[in-house]
């Protein structure tokens, strides 16, 4: 479908961009310190910090990996969901609070100086780093490749320029990432998180109650999908188009090892009041649960639509969003949703993009005794190279949005989760431990998925456990026999161990 004939799609679009470079730009102008381009100086509150948190962990990973994977796997995808009724509570027990103690008490700013606070050696804090820019630049792929997908959609550019399309898509859309990332760092990246969080929620709503509408209601949309020999009651089945222990481990990986995803744990550094993390989870689980209606709306009409015969079936997965907006969704609703999905990528892209430029130019030169001079310079530099990294894997994988962004999350998820959980709440957790936690979880996740991607290793759609909860798991089990296997652990700084019994 020609763009031109559908203003209304390409007007809010570029609105956005348009809104976006022009937060980006202001917020250039507030960032003069390496203190505002990586926490936003610390003076954020209960509202702009659920935004940021909640657009920053729903990203195009959502919006159009969540449909994409319940086109094809069925109900059982929300399993990834699920732990959203929880996960603000535990953020906040287990971590939050204790994070953003240690930062009122002395100079942090990412996930691997808490480690260093907390462990003191040099080498653990060097595998957290490089765990970071590890994941940053698997997550920061499932973006870029989410991205391609919707200019693709907005532009026809498939039709246009065949296989040259993909990567083109990818990299203008990645080129304004970039831009108002560069120059205005965390600021930059919480305020746009403000604005594009209120559009996600908006967004949400209103593609669920259309694809009510036109699906004809949840009653008429699980009726067809029951009914259809390409979808089938499985569809509607919790396990029935993954097995038992792949649902598991989806609820394991994205339940548990959220307390390992530094894009997330990062907003704890930045509120201005720890006495506000008591309305936080109930906030964050309002925000997270209202945006997943577009999972659940699109992933349901979808196959409804094709099990009716007014959609052709889906030759990729991942297109079941843009196709359900350009074909059944008004020009102003579609605008807005697409607006939308630009707002969710954006707001992860840029907060990965600021973490994993931290990691490479501040904590890890740190750890290895080579600080650098300008890190306000160089990070900004490093924020390029990242994203060219992200956007060869994107353009490398050949999957589903939602496969790459569960490896990415599960990246950070075993390498980081258990030292830092477990670390933070029981003083037993030595350096050892912490850096024998973080290297098996991180080598742990990177070779099953290589296997698993070579067929080597069974995963999702053959049967077999989730790679990246066997990680999570390995890493867990690692961190405990260590720790209790070592002497008495040495004694804690005192602002660490007073957070620690806060």
């Amino acid at each position: 479908m020609p763009l031109l004939d559908r203003p209304a799609i390409l007007i809010a679009a570029l609105l956005y961009c348009a809104a976006t470079l022009a937060i980006g730009f202001w917020a250039a102008r507030r960032t003069k310190t390496a203190r505002d381009f990586y926490i936003a100086g610390q003076g954020i509150g209960l509202l702009v910090a659920t935004m940021a948190m909640m657009a920053s962990a729903f990203s195009g990973f959502v919006f159009l990996g969540g449909p994409g994977l319940m086109y094809r796997l069925g109900v059982a995808s929300l399993l990834i969901n699920v732990p959203v009724s929880f996960t603000g509570a535990l953020l906040c027990w287990s971590v939050g609070r204790r994070l953003r103690l240690l930062a009122s008490s002395r100079e942090l700013f990412t996930v691997p100086d808490v480690i260093a606070a907390r462990y003191r050696r040099p080498g653990v804090t060097a595998l957290a780093a490089v765990a970071v820019v590890v994941g940053t630049v698997g997550y920061l792929g499932a973006q870029v490749l989410a991205l391609g997908v919707v200019i693709e959609a907005l532009f026809g550019t498939r039709a246009a320029l065949g296989a040259a399309s993909a990567p083109v898509a990818m990299a203008a859309g990645l080129l304004v990432i970039v831009v108002y990332c560069v120059a205005g760092g965390m600021v930059a990246s919480v305020y746009t998180d403000l604005f594009q969080g209120a559009v996600m929620l908006v967004a949400a709503l209103a593609v669920f109650a259309q694809a009510l509408a036109v699906g004809g209601g949840l009653e008429a949309m699980t009726r067809a999908i029951v009914g259809s020999p390409a979808f089938g009651p499985g569809f509607l089945d919790p396990f029935g188009r993954v097995p038992l222990w792949t649902g598991l481990g989806f609820f394991f990986v994205f339940g548990i090892g959220v307390l390992g995803q530094p894009h997330m744990l990062h907003k704890f550094f930045m509120l201005d009041d720890v006495r506000k993390l008591r309305w936080f989870p109930l906030t964050l689980a309002l925000a997270q649960s209202v945006c997943l209606l577009i999972w659940f709306g699109i992933g349901l009409v979808v196959p409804a639509l094709v099990a009716q015969g007014r959609l052709a079936p889906l030759i990729r997965a991942d297109d079941a969003a843009p196709a359900f907006l350009l074909q059944f969704a008004p020009g102003a609703l579609a605008g807005l949703v697409f607006a939308g999905v630009l707002a969710a990528i954006m707001s992860t892209a840029s907060s990965l993009l600021n973490l994993g430029a931290a990691a490479l130019v501040r904590d890890l030169p740190r750890a290895l005794g080579r600080p650098i001079a300008d890190e306000l310079r160089w990070g900004r530099a490093a924020t390029i190279g990242i994203a060219l990294g992200a956007l060869l894997l994107a353009w490398g994988y050949g999957d589903l949005i939602a496969l790459l962004g569960t490896f990415a999350f599960g990246t950070f998820a075993a390498a980081l989760a258990p030292a830092l959980a477990i670390g933070l709440n029981w003083r037993r957790v030595t350096p050892a431990a912490a850096g024998a936690s973080i290297a098996t979880g991180l080598v742990a996740n990177l070779v099953l998925e290589l296997l698993h991607r070579r067929g080597l290793f069974s995963g999702p759609f053959s049967g077999g456990v989730l790679p990246s909860a066997v990680a999570l798991a390995l890493s867990f089990a690692v961190l405990f026999v260590v720790s209790l296997a070592s002497r008495d652990p040495q004694p804690l700084d005192a602002d660490v161990a007073a957070a620690m019994e806060a």
